[in-house]
């Protein structure tokens, strides 16, 4: 019983957080700045549309694609057009159960590949850890080229001390974590350190497979595509066609981590879109509008390749 409670809610929770934002920025809005929402809408680009959902599907290839470096190092192989379907369904789940998409491509490949769920999921673990790396890069690429934007947005409205408390308080919990996890007896401690065998094997893989440079190369082409198709998408709508390099990458990361920390940025994404562009002159109405046209042109393309690749992949396998 428990366990449905906590699934549903993980599910609706986000959902409605998301919904709250949508209700909180609309109410703020007059009805003819929601005219011009709509008009953004009528008259956007939509060949830019196009063209930035063409290069985000090119990053999902390449994720499938660099996915085989780390299982083939394990000793498993597991086809392209597989990785492929399990990394589109992994990304349709995660608009639904926030981070399911990634167990949900470690049971792919498990059934159709013989792949041990742990260290499939451990490999899955080592990319996600990868793409913090990077996305710290580019928070920090974004505090050098624009520190008093960054400044104005962050620091100014949440206290240091806030922030001093919440590094203290998260420090010594993953330091109380290890020191309990290495030296507890506890009969469930000690379970979990069997269980998780695998998946040390699996997040290390990342470090002592072959071909180690061709991995991070190819990680460098998956995040210049984020890159990529947010600078085209830039070009949708007039106001957003003129921003400068450092504009676009502190919008980027903002974009990014409210992708990456709420339920795929359902809300999120265009609200804090439209706050950080107002640090550009963007107008809150045309900031709103860019965002949402992003998060759906990206969302359907997800939405499509995960149902395809849900009818596809027992076909594709079928023997």
């Amino acid at each position: 019983m428990k366990t449905h409670l906590s699934k549903w809610l993980s599910i609706v929770i986000p959902i409605l957080l998301g919904i709250l934002i949508i209700i909180y920025q609309y109410n703020k809005f007059t009805d003819a700045q929601i005219e011009e929402i709509v008009g953004y809408f009528k008259n956007a680009n939509y060949y830019f549309v196009i063209l930035s959902v063409m290069v985000g599907f090119m990053g999902n290839t390449l994720r499938a694609y660099r996915w085989k470096y780390m299982l083939d190092h394990l000793g498993y192989k597991s086809t392209f057009a597989n990785n492929f379907m399990a990394v589109n369904i992994g990304y349709l789940l995660n608009l639904t159960v926030p981070k399911s998409g990634e167990i949900s491509r470690a049971v792919i490949v498990k059934k159709y590949n013989n792949i041990p769920f742990d260290k499939g999921f451990g490999t899955i673990v080592a990319e996600r850890i990868i793409d913090i790396f990077f996305l710290l890069f580019f928070m920090l690429l974004a505090v050098l080229l624009q520190y008093n934007i960054v400044k104005a947005f962050i620091l100014d409205k949440i206290p240091v001390q806030l922030l001093t408390v919440l590094f203290i308080a998260g420090m010594a919990s993953l330091i109380t974590l290890i020191l309990v996890y290495k030296y507890s007896k506890i009969k469930m401690i000690l379970v979990l350190k069997e269980k998780i065998s695998g998946l040390k094997e699996g997040l290390l893989s990342v470090v002592h497979m072959k071909k180690k440079g061709a991995y991070f190369f190819q990680t460098i082409l998956i995040w210049m595509s984020y890159v990529l198709t947010y600078v085209i998408a830039t070009m949708v709508i007039p106001e957003t066609s003129t921003l400068t390099i450092g504009a676009i990458m502190t919008s980027f990361v903002v974009g990014s981590i409210a992708i990456a920390f709420t339920n795929s940025g359902f809300g999120a994404y265009p609200f804090l879109t439209s706050k950080i562009l107002l640090f550009y002159a963007i107008a809150e109405p045309a900031g709103t509008a860019f965002g949402w046209i992003i998060w759906t042109s990206q969302m359907l393309m997800i939405i499509f390749l995960g149902v395809l690749s849900f009818i596809m992949l027992p076909i594709v396998n079928r023997k």
